[in-house]
């Protein structure tokens, strides 16, 4: 009888945490959906993508009419270096190419509105100074 009640509570776990995964999804729809933000492809926890919508949201509505790309791209920047270190990088624009290499974690390509954002961090090594 003890098996079967670590079964049963094995599978609620999983139950549970799978009801958890769909809810989570669920919000960050939601907050995409609020942004109007359309994820192109990700190597970055959430939580620091929707760091980069929200102020990307916050600077696109604080300009109306034409974008200021260079401004987005210079205050993503900033606040990604400030926030999680040196070495990020943002390109922001309509029309781009790009081949980059990124530290695990730290790539975002995104589209808000009708701007495409490219946010990636690079790994820096101090220099040895002889």
């Amino acid at each position: 009888m003890e098996g079967v009640e670590l079964e049963l509570e094995r599978r609620s776990k999983f139950l549970n945490s799978l009801i958890q995964q769909k809810k989570k999804a669920k919000e960050q729809q939601d907050q995409k959906d609020e942004f109007n933000v359309r994820v192109r492809a990700s190597d970055m926890p959430l939580s620091v993508q929707n760091r980069a919508f929200s102020l990307s949201r916050g600077l696109l509505n604080a300009t109306p009419g034409k974008a200021d790309n260079k401004r987005l791209a210079l205050a993503l920047k900033k606040d990604f270096d400030s926030a999680y270190g040196p070495a990020w990088h943002c390109i922001v624009g309509t029309s781009f190419g790009s081949y980059v290499t990124h530290s695990v974690g730290g790539f975002l390509y995104f589209q808000i509105d009708k701007v495409y954002v490219l946010l990636f961090k690079t790994a820096v090594e101090p220099l040895d100074h002889q």
